[in-house]
C-alpha cells in the first residue's frame, strides 16, 4: 500500500511541535532545579500530548487502511489488513 498523506498529518505536527517546545522548557526547569513535582506534572503533559497525536495518527490511518481494503482488489486489501493489524499493536 502506497504512502498516502492523511489529513491529520498538520493536526499531528502541530501537536508534536507543541510537545517539542514543552519538553524544551521542562529541561531548562530540570536545569534550573524546579522541584520534582512542578517537573512530573509537566512530563505528565507532554506524556499526554505525545499520546494523543499518536492515537490522532493510528485512527487516521486504521480509517484509510480501512477504506482502501474494502476497495481495493484482493491482494491490495490483504496487504491493507495485514497494515491494519501490525499498527494496531501501538494503540
Amino acid at each position: 500500500m502506497a504512502h498516502v498523506s492523511h489529513a491529520s498529518h498538520p493536526d499531528v505536527i502541530k501537536r508534536l511541535r507543541r510537545a517539542e517546545g514543552h519538553l524544551r522548557t521542562v529541561i531548562g526547569m530540570i536545569e534550573a532545579e524546579r522541584s520534582c513535582l512542578d517537573l512530573a506534572q509537566q512530563l505528565h503533559a507532554i506524556e499526554k500530548a505525545v499520546a494523543a497525536a499518536k492515537k490522532t495518527l493510528i485512527h487516521d490511518h486504521i480509517d484509510h487502511c480501512l477504506a482502501h481494503a474494502a476497495e481495493g482488489d484482493p491482494a491490495e486489501a490483504r496487504q491493507a489488513m495485514g497494515e491494519f493489524r501490525e499498527i494496531t499493536k501501538y494503540l
